[in-house]
């Protein structure tokens, strides 16, 4: 795994020592993901839920977000997230906390303009974790959740709409975005 734009481009990333709980995303999805919101990511805030690696929330660091947060309960994931954004100079704009998705929705106060949600495969968490997701997104965010291609996400959640799915081998990335604003930017 590697950065692959902007001021940490070319970096190394290290994946956590124990490859059954986590599961990098490829590098064809997250350049899809990159791709899909390349104009949104300068200056934003971003959640990046059951972080593994932190490799989503590392890589809009580098392309400008402002500020990422990085949720896992994993000690072995937080330590390598933390080994990652010292390595990439990113550390001083982000924030690694060890808790539980569910928990830290519930009681945290920030919102976040880009929200990535990649849980383990098959275990049921978006059932009640999307829902807090969407509570904390500013209006125009938009959400990103990395799925096996054969779970089955809702089409609407707390006002966010499926906008759009995309297949990349065993993984499906789920867009969802809030219906009002992605008419007023067509228009």
């Amino acid at each position: 795994m590697r950065v692959t734009t902007g001021t940490a481009r070319g970096r190394n990333l290290s994946a956590p020592p124990d490859s059954d709980i986590t599961r990098p995303t490829s590098d064809m999805t997250k350049q899809a993901i990159f791709n899909i919101i390349q104009f949104e990511v300068e200056g934003a805030e971003v959640l990046d839920l059951f972080a593994g690696s932190g490799q989503l929330g590392i890589e809009a660091l580098s392309r400008g977000a402002r500020r990422a947060t990085f949720i896992d309960l994993s000690q072995e994931a937080r330590e390598t997230i933390v080994e990652n954004l010292r390595a990439t100079k990113l550390l001083g704009r982000a924030k690694v906390m060890r808790a539980d998705a569910d928990a830290y929705l519930t009681r945290s106060g920030d919102f976040y303009d880009i929200a990535f949600l990649d849980p383990p495969y098959n275990t049921g968490k978006y059932v009640r974790t999307l829902p807090l997701v969407a509570q904390k997104m500013n209006p125009s965010g938009v959400i990103l959740c990395e799925t096996s291609k054969d779970e089955t996400l809702p089409e609407e959640v707390e006002g966010f709409q499926k906008q759009k799915e995309y297949r990349y081998g065993r993984a499906k990335l789920t867009v969802y975005r809030r219906p009002d604003l992605e008419e007023a930017s067509s228009v």
